[in-house]
């Protein structure tokens, strides 16, 4: 309709054009008369008087149209700006949606528990599939139960709890089948089981901790009662057969005027078993040999070294399967750090100890059990970087242990008795004591505090025991000493050169021994008790020497004493820098000179029987 007025109104001015021109014309031409010209012209002054008032009509016409067409402008655009404000509103909207968008994606994935998820609770066997599906139902239930105020997670709630009951019931049989093993068979080898499977399966029983404890704390007296079945079988067998092979080989404390000729022989290769690098330790299939014999500090040594294995590798065990706060982070890590390296030697039938050790779990023991090296797959933590986290976990853990290992404390401790009770000899003594202070550094390296304590409480033991010996070796000696000048022990036991020199060789063998076993040199219950032996030791020759009257034969006995022992300090020990073996050697050396000084100067002062001449 606007294009069509628009062209009448453009038709109009056209011809307005054209009458304006024309009348442009007749103006020019006034030579033409008026009254011709309109004349002439009335015609079309009537025709351009109707075209002005149809062209007028026309402008009304379109006068009226625009100001319609601004009224639908005006009415469009309202309609725009609705449009454009609940265009906002849908924006505002939408951006609101998308900004819940992702949370509550999130939740979905959370609280939903897929079919296959469901599928291996319900239908598969527990297994390796189970430790990652174990993990996401856990995250699943844990949202469910912090969402209550969500209608579908509460929904979703007791199907979780349903799944939860049927997951706990299964992983109740699974461990406690793999539990059997342990508690039915001595043979069974408990490392493999422990590395290779219950440490791969730790995350599980992580699971019923936190989402059964009931079922956690039955699993957990199961093991215990397993274990301590296993370790106290084992440890009785052990145990029995070295004090079998310690029966063959009676050691009984002597005291040092009556010891033998061979007991003051200095014995490096005993000395050895001071040490935890030492030699092989005994295997208990050995004491079906029945020539075959050790000495006391080498079983003692076997004994300590195979409790010191287990214990450590129990705790460590222990620390990385049932310590609440530990993490699949922190096990697997741990995994990692204890693979099989050496072979550990142990008793018959005994799965742990004849198993390997690891690489920061480990005696430095090399030898094979029942003649053949049998290797553990898997691995173990090392108890250097599986540690209880919290003071709860800690008492947790050494509860678990003690509870595991107290059999094995009881034979060991047993074992100690039959090794104290009769007094041992002094050397073999210090030896074992020795041993003892170099396993607890190791235990405290590998960081088990009641294996630590254990033997921290035998070498506390053992102390007393050894003052006792060398308090009866010093009144031995004193009565030797007394029985010189007439007293009863010389009517029973005289004293001759031979068991001074005795005796003085076999103090020499003391001190040899005890340097090697001594590193430190203020050791105050060590060398005190040496002073006082010698101080005795030198009595007896002085009061040995008195009843020679001759001044140069009492020097030179006393001399010939002191040679003996000056001879075998300087060969007897290995340990030459030794600042107590330095004085020592200058004490006694001090006393030699003396003597031959007192044979010069007896000499020179006696009178000299010149040859008279005949008359």
């Amino acid at each position: 309709m606007i294009s069509r007025s628009t062209s009448t109104v453009t038709r109009l001015l056209n011809s307005s054009s054209d009458l304006v021109t024309g009348i442009m014309a007749s103006i020019e031409s006034e030579n033409t008369s008026q009254g011709d010209f309109y004349q002439e012209r009335a015609k079309e002054f009537v025709e351009l008087h109707d075209q002005v008032e149809t062209s007028v009509n026309l402008l009304d016409s379109l006068e009226s149209f625009l100001s319609t067409f601004q009224k639908d402008l005006d009415a469009v655009a309202g309609q725009i700006s609705e449009l454009q404000d609940r265009s906002k509103d849908i924006e505002g909207r939408l951006k609101s949606r998308r900004r819940i968008e992702r949370p509550l994606s999130s939740l979905l994935s959370d609280i939903t528990i897929s079919p296959s998820l469901a599928a291996i609770i319900l239908d598969t066997n527990v297994g390796e599939p189970w430790i990652e599906a174990i993990d996401q139902f856990e995250q699943r239930l844990i949202t469910s139960r912090s969402r209550t105020r969500v209608k579908a997670a509460r929904d979703l709630g007791e199907v979780a709890e349903g799944l939860r009951i049927v997951a706990a019931t299964k992983l109740r049989g699974f461990f406690l089948a793999l539990f059997q093993p342990i508690r039915s068979s001595v043979t069974t080898n408990m490392q493999v089981i422990q590395t290779s499977v219950l440490l791969k399966y730790s995350t599980l029983f992580a699971f019923l901790q936190r989402q059964a404890p009931a079922v956690a704390n039955e699993l957990q007296r199961a093991y215990v009662g397993a274990a301590r079945l296993y370790y106290e079988t084992g440890f009785r067998r052990y145990a029995r057969s070295l004090g079998s092979i310690k029966t063959r080989t009676p050691e009984k404390f002597e005291p040092i005027v009556n010891m033998g000729e061979r007991e003051a022989e200095l014995n490096l290769q005993r000395l050895q078993h001071a040490k935890m690098d030492g030699p092989g330790v005994t295997l208990a299939f050995m004491a079906d040999n029945k020539a075959h014999k050790e000495p006391i500090e080498a079983l003692f040594r076997s004994l300590l070294l195979v409790f010191m294995d287990n214990a450590t590798a129990e705790y460590t065990f222990i620390t990385a399967f049932f310590a609440t706060s530990q993490s699949s982070d922190t096990v697997e890590s741990s995994l990692s750090l204890l693979t099989p390296n050496a072979v550990v030697p142990t008793p018959t039938m005994m799965a742990t100890p004849d198993t390997v050790t690891f690489e920061q779990n480990r005696s430095p023991v090399a030898s094979e059990y029942e003649g053949s090296s049998r290797h553990v797959s898997g691995a173990m933590p090392g108890i250097g970087s599986v540690l209880a986290s919290t003071k709860e976990d800690q008492a947790l853990v050494d509860s678990i242990w003690r509870q595991v290992m107290d059999p094995v404390t009881e034979y060991c401790q047993t074992f100690l008795k039959t090794v104290l009770e009769p007094m041992p000899a002094a050397v073999p003594l210090l030896t074992m004591i020795r041993l003892t202070e170099d396993i607890v550094t190791e235990v405290q390296k590998r960081r088990c505090p009641p294996a630590e304590n254990f033997i921290f409480g035998i070498r506390i033991q053992m102390w007393p025991v050894f003052q006792k010996v060398m308090h009866e070796h010093i009144e031995s000696l004193k009565k030797l000493a007394e029985g010189t000048s007439g007293g009863y022990f010389s009517r029973s036991s005289p004293v001759t050169d031979a068991s001074v020199a005795k005796a003085a060789r076999h103090y020499v063998n003391f001190f040899n021994s005890f340097v090697c076993l001594t590193e430190h040199e203020e050791e105050t219950m060590i060398f005190s008790n040496l002073q006082r032996l010698r101080e005795e030791l030198a009595k007896l020759i002085s009061r040995h020497t008195e009843k020679i009257t001759d001044v140069v034969a009492k020097a030179t006995a006393q001399s010939a004493l002191y040679e003996i022992i000056l001879q075998d300090l300087s060969k007897g020990t290995q340990h030459s820098a030794h600042l107590k073996l330095q004085k020592e050697i200058a004490h006694w050396a001090y006393l030699d000179e003396e003597a031959k000084r007192k044979i010069v100067s007896a000499g020179q002062s006696r009178p000299r029987h010149s040859d008279t001449p005949h008359t």
